[in-house]
């Protein structure tokens, strides 16, 4: 069932976004930056937030972290009101913030220290979780030594390790290489479908957000507003693709289509 069906139906949310908006102020006067904006999360479900630049998008996903108050309407997970940073959401950012003298067992386990976690059980899973991301042999490197996409993998464990029921990921692959980003699309959403968390990814790529997620929710133009929710559905494979089969299928190239004409691109010669 989608998420957005899931008040009507009497069930929870696990994110629940209620008319949320933001203004803030600045010396040249006042802007709204999001405008009445509801949406509503399902355990276990993938959701992708895309929109051109400068439309709110990483600002509503600081808004669901907690770590921005909106002006008006409220955002709650499992029914809980966020009401600033906690343990049970998980926000990962575009760069990677590994610290350069921690190896990379030590850096996953970051999160696990500042929330004074068990560290016996957080190490157990620390290692788990990097062998699961396929950083298993290189749990005593430092930073320095992998390539980005490895560092990123890192930062996804880093993430998971305190097991966080939601995921927000920032632009998470904007930095990397498009060969890159398309290898370790099938392995982030493997480990975090594995994981069963609920997911909320922004990002500019359009095909991104096709492959990888559940649903894609399209923002508007400044002040963000919902302009649309598309499902995505692949009959043609009969089952879930992975991120890389999902851009060989026919429904991809509609599904981009569609986006393409939503975000009203212009492009200057």
């Amino acid at each position: 069932m989608a998420a957005a069906n899931l008040r009507a139906a009497g069930g929870l949310p696990r994110i629940d976004v209620r008319n949320v908006s933001l203004r803030y102020f600045t010396l040249q006067g006042e802007t709204q930056a999001l405008d009445d904006i509801s949406l509503a999360v399902a355990p276990g479900e993938f959701v992708s937030i895309i929109g051109q630049s400068g439309c709110g998008k990483s600002t509503l996903l600081s808004i669901i972290a907690g770590i921005l108050e909106p002006s008006g309407g409220s955002v709650t997970v499992d029914g809980r009101p966020v009401t600033g940073p906690s343990p049970s959401i998980g926000y990962m950012l575009q760069q990677d913030y590994l610290y350069e003298w921690r190896s990379i067992l030590d850096n996953a386990l970051l999160g696990a220290q500042i929330q004074k976690r068990d560290m016996r059980e957080a190490r157990e899973r620390a290692i788990h979780l990097l062998h699961k991301c396929g950083m298993g042999d290189f749990l005593h490197h430092y930073p320095r030594q992998l390539s980005g996409g490895m560092r990123q993998r890192v930062a996804l464990a880093r993430t998971l390790v305190t097991n966080p029921d939601v995921v927000l990921l920032d632009e998470p692959f904007s930095a990397l290489d498009s060969q890159t980003r398309l290898a370790i699309a099938d392995e982030v959403v493997e480990v975090l479908r594995s994981e069963g968390k609920s997911v909320v990814l922004v990002t500019h790529d359009i095909g991104e957000a096709i492959a990888m997620t559940d649903r894609v929710v399209v923002l508007s133009r400044r002040p963000g507003r919902i302009k649309s929710e598309h499902l995505m559905q692949f009959p043609s494979h009969g089952k879930r693709p992975t991120p890389f089969e999902a851009r060989a299928l026919p429904e991809f190239n509609t599904y981009f289509s569609t986006l393409w004409d939503e975000l009203d691109v212009h492009v200057e010669g």
